[in-house]
């Protein structure tokens, strides 16, 4: 059930502990033994973890904390209920997903679950987050990478033989710009829909909860309001606040197409969304949006475009 890399981590720990005369084994112990755990250092890094400062906190709190077993006191160390709660937390999981070994990695998540514990304190302020750590291990996403890695994602067969798709931006790779289609006189003029387009600008133009949403039958017009709004713009027929604002429409078939592997697909948004973080004055246009909710997720998995988009939606940033 247990790895050999995991039960030699466990052995190593109570050793450990037991050499110190510590009297209890916690969660605290089983966090520093998981630093020298090949699959949970991995995690660890990958989630941005400094394992060196991490490894020098956890021995001070234990050196400072843990009752000592009196010289002549031939008990062996003791468990905490916490420690015994995270490894069964860990081996419910995975016997859960239908596998068969428990590794340093599942550990891991499972110290989450202590939120009163040292350990897990230790690791938020480091701010390893759990959601990092499963990300990692289900779906490869790596917090180091950073921004760099993201928008270096490019699709991996677009057409063949074409040497310049890779080196495109991503919004140029999953994005249509309505607003070079509006210069090159692609968009019609909007006629009618004043009322429609005037309330999406009043909206575009909050701090927060800036995020309209058109609702309607099929064919009534509402990818023609997001049209009809870029050409205002480039026409300068808007308020100050949106005259450098450029309208990018997301084009879903496109960043699902050929994506192989687990994690392809969120990697691909995420390098949009990066781009868009960065160029001040982007909006995204997303048509047909309903279509995000399971978009890009695998089988059984719960992380989809819609989870993928909401934290920038829910702080104003996208």
């Amino acid at each position: 059930m247990l790895s050999k890399e995991l039960e030699f981590t466990l052995n190593l720990a109570f050793k450990d502990a037991r050499e110190k005369r510590h009297e209890f084994m916690t969660v605290e112990h089983l966090l520093l033994a998981l630093l020298d755990n090949p699959a949970a250092a991995e995690v660890l890094r990958s989630s941005g973890a400094d394992l060196d400062i991490l490894k020098k906190e956890l021995r001070t709190f234990l050196e400072e904390t843990t009752p000592l077993l009196p010289p002549n006191d031939n008990r062996e160390t003791q468990p905490t209920l916490g420690f015994q709660r995270v490894l069964q937390r860990a081996v419910f999981h995975v016997q859960s997903s239908g596998k068969k070994e428990v590794t340093g990695a599942n550990v891991l998540v499972a110290i989450f679950s202590e939120q009163e514990s040292q350990a897990a304190y230790f690791l938020n302020k480091q701010d390893v987050t759990r959601l990092d750590v499963v990300n990692y291990i289900s779906h490869g996403i790596s917090k180091v990478s950073g921004d760099a890695h993201e928008e270096e994602a490019a699709p991996e067969a677009e057409a063949p033989g074409n040497a310049e798709t890779p080196q495109k931006k991503p919004l140029e790779n999953f994005a249509s710009n309505l607003n070079e289609m509006a210069m090159k006189g692609k968009i019609d003029p909007l006629i009618g829909r004043r009322h429609e387009v005037e309330r999406t600008i009043q909206i575009l133009c909050r701090r927060r909860k800036n995020n309209p949403l058109y609702v309607g039958e099929a064919g009534v017009g509402k990818t023609a309001l997001a049209e009809g709004l870029a050409k205002l713009i480039v026409d300068g027929d808007v308020p100050d606040v949106l005259l450098n604002a450029t309208i990018y429409s997301l084009d879903l078939g496109a960043l699902v197409a050929g994506t192989k592997y687990r994690g392809d697909f969120e990697k691909r948004l995420k390098s949009v969304l990066t781009q868009l973080r960065k160029e001040e004055g982007s909006i995204l246009f997303i048509d047909e949006i309903h279509t995000i909710i399971g978009a890009g997720a695998a089988s059984g998995g719960v992380m989809d475009a819609s989870n993928l988009i909401k934290p920038m939606l829910a702080s104003g940033e996208l």
